[in-house]
């Protein structure tokens, strides 16, 4: 997997997620403990067409992609170390994603604490977009042999918060090849609910040209005046 893409005639290098980053939340702890570092996933972030870079920056928005090639962590698939939301306001920023190539599974949870709301599952194919509504934390999954390449939007003003996660060591379940094992570090962890990417997209243009229509944007940053985007969603 090459550590640089060309994003609109634009070499950008990625920022690589080691297995070793992430290894407070991998399941299998024996498989790991005789498992040498390795590259899981990479992140090319703050991409765009020249054109659009000024309407962009205006807008506080900023567009990433990131691949996760095919691999198992032991006995789960590979996955995104996960992470929350900062507040915007009176509500946590959400994020929008977009499958480029592949299939993902995006696991929500509500409830930052060891004490879990709600547990959703997302299932996503390629041209499918997926909004993470306030609120959520939330791990991709690539549940395939094959390679995941998604997109998402993002305010600028956004950064991940990974401590509820870590801490718990690991998000409230665990998809391994055979099932979904509930993570036993938290104290309550509600049934986990599957949901289609499909029947909760919202738009039907591919997730970059989302920029030539700015208020559909708009949500990114002020989720609190565009609650009816989150509850037209089944897992708010």
């Amino acid at each position: 997997m090459t550590k640089e893409i060309k994003f609109a005639g634009r070499k950008v290098k990625a920022d690589v997620r080691m297995l070793y980053d992430m290894k407070e939340v991998v399941y299998d702890r024996e498989w790991l403990k005789d498992t040498e570092n390795m590259p899981l996933y990479y992140m090319y972030r703050d991409l765009y067409k020249e054109n659009d870079r000024k309407r962009i920056v205006e807008k506080g928005l900023r567009y990433d992609i990131t691949v996760i090639p095919p691999k198992m962590l032991g006995r789960e698939y590979v996955k995104t170390k996960g992470h929350f939301h900062p507040m915007a306001k009176d509500m946590t920023y959400p994020e929008i994603y977009g499958v480029l190539e592949g299939r993902a599974h995006y696991l929500l949870q509500k409830g930052r604490g060891g004490d879990v709301e709600r547990t959703a599952l997302v299932k996503a194919e390629k041209g499918d977009k997926v909004i993470i509504p306030p609120g959520y934390g939330h791990v991709t999954i690539n549940p395939t042999q094959e390679k995941l390449k998604m997109a998402n939007w993002v305010s600028r003003d956004f950064e991940s918060i990974y401590d509820p996660i870590v801490e718990n060591r690991g998000a409230a379940w665990f998809e391994l090849e055979s099932d979904f094992i509930r993570n036993s570090n938290y104290k309550r962890v509600p049934e986990l609910e599957v949901f289609e990417a499909s029947k909760n997209d919202p738009y039907e243009e591919d997730i970059y040209d989302l920029v030539q229509e700015p208020k559909k944007l708009e949500f990114l940053k002020s989720p609190g005046e565009n609650k009816e985007m989150f509850e037209k969603l089944e897992f708010f």
